[in-house]
């Protein structure tokens, strides 16, 4: 299939690229901007890559990558409070990748998001390289979400649980995969019983991030709140946020979500539990500070991780026992 060919199909997909893809840029219509956005600060724009052996093991299906590079995208915009409005995609791609299936992919995920995509670019390269930029615009009634507005005697509150993605990406590591729709254990882990369900779990958790947009608008309307997206390690990210905002932290370490059952899986897999909550990453849950007297509903299911403080130290509590929490998670450029 050629370019033009590819671009036909696509026109044929969506009416909406009929309009979109035929210049050299997309023309945004302002009847989308509402006027308050610009009393708040505009669109929010970011941009993420999914990199073939870096972001995921090579020979994902492209369905499941096209996915994946919205999910990241629209996890910052969720960690803005923002609301998804349009996309941007570069892809880059092997001659026998199958574009369609990517585009079938992107293209469902971007109705069940209502976000609109709007045009881009198509190369060729000798390994899969995807990067979408999003735009947002803020939550009505709301403004985004600074990292900076947090203060001192703010409760910090996690809107997932952490690990489990970096234990997924583990057992995919471990030579996980699928076939024919059917998602096979790598030999090292349990194949049946509870420990397989935490597997799938986690392997899902790693392959299929899900942006906590909802979340997000809501803290957007409250008075006052920070917000970051856990994408490169709960310590690293936490460590981002007081940075920006001042502060210290205090973090309760045995109040972390979902952590009996990822001990059990790393018990099973002779892993360090806290080392996957801490620094693994790709959680893509929410991060946020709000003012004492504001919780947010139990819908959400947030769980409380501590305090933050006008001393700039961080430190994790575990049992009693207190620790200097390092500064330590992904980092691509280190």
């Amino acid at each position: 299939m050629t370019e033009g060919e590819l671009l036909r199909w696509l026109r044929r997909r969506d009416p909406r690229l009929e309009r979109r893809l035929r210049n050299d840029a997309a023309v945004l219509p302002l009847d989308r901007i509402d006027p308050a956005d610009i009393a708040t600060g505009g669109m929010a724009v970011t941009v993420d890559h999914q990199i073939e052996g870096v972001h995921f093991l090579p020979g994902l299906d492209p369905d499941r990558v096209a996915r994946r590079l919205l999910a990241v995208n629209l996890s910052d915009l969720a960690a803005m409070g923002a609301t998804p409005r349009y996309a941007l995609l570069a892809l880059a791609a092997p001659a026998a990748f199958d574009h369609q299936a990517f585009f079938r992919g992107l293209l469902a995920a971007c109705r069940h998001f209502d976000i609109e995509l709007v045009g881009g670019d198509l190369a060729r390269a000798d390994r899969l390289h995807t990067s979408l930029t999003a735009f947002g615009s803020p939550p009505a009634g709301g403004r985004f979400l600074p990292r900076s507005s947090a203060r001192p005697g703010d409760h910090l509150w996690l809107g997932g649980a952490v690990g489990l993605a970096a234990a997924g990406l583990s057992l995919l590591r471990l030579g996980a995969r699928w076939e024919d729709g059917t998602l096979h254990l790598p030999e090292a882990c349990p194949q049946r019983g509870a420990l397989a369900t935490i597997a799938r779990r986690a392997i899902l958790r790693h392959l299929e991030p899900r942006p906590q947009l909802a979340l997000g608008h809501w803290l957007g309307r409250q008075s006052r709140a920070a917000a970051l997206d856990i994408s490169d390690g709960l310590a690293l990210d936490l460590a981002r946020l007081c940075d920006e905002s001042g502060v210290g932290a205090q973090v309760d370490g045995d109040n972390l979500p979902g952590g009996d059952a990822l001990a059990a899986l790393c018990q099973a897999m002779g892993w360090e539990t806290t080392h996957l909550q801490l620094e693994g990453g790709e959680d893509y849950a929410l991060l946020f500070a709000l003012p004492p007297a504001i919780q947010p509903p139990e819908a959400f299911q947030c769980h409380r991780l501590g305090t933050l403080t006008a001393d700039p130290r961080r430190t994790w509590t575990v049992q009693g026992r207190s620790q200097p929490l390092r500064r330590s998670g992904w980092d691509h450029l280190s």
